[in-house]
């Protein structure tokens, strides 16, 4: 079998981890944990980077330092994974949905005034399939309601939007180190971006359980003591210590991950020129991390058919996203704002293919041969 993902593994991960083991300390905020996040500070150009246990926890702590309350409006597309609404329904935030645009599955930022009221606190992004939003508009809109902007770019690792890296832009940023991102910290793990100077000292604080525990390791309080509201967000140095490894050839994965969808995209073009299916599009001003390949088909009967075809021939290609809004949870603690044109109709029809660091050239071309098969 073709797998639809495998865990990326650059050689080095072992010898780090034994390092780490060996370090005597294994908890959060060790060594390697220190490496990590002062790497993403930098690449990134983000004001502090904290390492935590997923995406979903950084999407809570950011839900915690923006004080969300009961009552309150949280905007975001409702094509995304759970965790980006749950993050803020734990705090007893509304979300209100907001259509997305067809050609990058993002969401549509002409939407997303409308939506705003007066209990209107944040604008939650999805960077889909590593491809940026439309951020400058939702910077300006943000500022002109004052409304904070909390980037999901659990995808968008390496991507950047007119030059900035993703995650660098709102308030808060949170990434993804899953095995099923581009970069993992040994198949679980995040970070949490802060943008904000004002937010720095707080998510700190929020970080480790509320307490002032990292300044007390710093030196500049003579003990720590319980300041917040918080919990424990520190990945394991031990995890760190497996990121540490991938973030040392972050570009050597990168380029090898755009080449094989660069392959896809030139073997699968002429079935888009015949109308055929329709592929991926990224707007000129973004710069794409080949998180994924995915193609859309006539409708969800003939997905399922070419789902089926190719699980016969030992490969696995998955569909994505059930629209938040349509789920029983969506209903309870959601509405969609507006007309659902994109968001359903766009979800039945997409399909994703393998693509994985280590995806051989053999497997690649297996894949596109039993796809052309097909629509042949």
């Amino acid at each position: 079998m073709i797998p639809f993902n495998a865990p990326p593994v650059v050689g080095t991960e072992i010898e780090y981890m034994q390092s780490a083991l060996g370090s005597g300390k294994l908890c959060g905020d060790g060594g390697f944990t220190r490496r990590c996040q002062l790497w993403m500070e930098q690449h990134f150009c983000s004001k502090k980077v904290l390492l935590t246990p997923s995406c979903t926890a950084s999407l809570e702590m950011a839900a915690l330092l923006l004080d969300i309350q009961p009552g309150d409006e949280v905007i975001m597309p409702s094509y995304t994974f759970v965790s980006t609404a749950n993050a803020f329904v734990l705090r007893g935030a509304t979300i209100v949905f907001v259509d997305i645009r067809p050609d990058t599955m993002n969401i549509d930022e002409t939407k997303i005034e409308a939506a705003i009221t007066d209990k209107t606190r944040a604008i939650v992004p999805v960077h889909y399939a590593g491809v940026a939003c439309e951020m400058d508009t939702i910077m300006a809109l943000a500022a002109k309601y004052n409304l904070f902007v909390v980037e999901d770019a659990a995808q968008g690792v390496m991507s950047s939007y007119k030059g900035r890296p993703l995650g660098s832009i709102g308030h808060i940023g949170c990434y993804s180190f899953h095995e099923t991102k581009n970069y993992t910290a040994g198949g679980e793990g995040g970070a949490t971006l802060i943008n904000d100077a004002a937010l720095v000292e707080r998510a700190e604080i929020i970080r480790e359980k509320g307490t002032n525990r990292s300044q007390f390791f710093r030196g500049q309080v003579d003990k720590y003591t319980w300041r917040d509201m918080g919990s424990s967000y520190l990945m394991s140095d031990l995890q760190a210590a497996y990121l540490w490894a991938q973030l040392e050839v972050a570009d050597r994965i990168n380029q090898q991950r755009l080449m094989l969808w660069q392959n896809y995209y030139n073997a699968l073009l002429p079935l888009a020129e015949a109308g055929r299916i329709e592929l991926p599009q990224v707007p000129a001003n973004c710069g794409h991390n080949a998180h994924m390949f995915y193609i859309k088909l006539r409708d969800e009967a003939d997905r399922s058919a070419l789902i089926n075809w190719l699980r016969e021939a030992e490969i696995l290609a998955v569909f994505h996203y059930i629209p938040l809004h349509t789920s029983p949870a969506g209903l309870k603690f959601g509405r969609f704002h507006g007309e659902d044109r994109y968001t359903t109709a766009e979800s039945e029809r997409l399909l994703r293919l393998p693509l994985f660091y280590n995806l051989s050239g053999i497997d690649q071309r297996s894949v596109i041969n039993t796809l052309l098969s097909y629509f042949s």
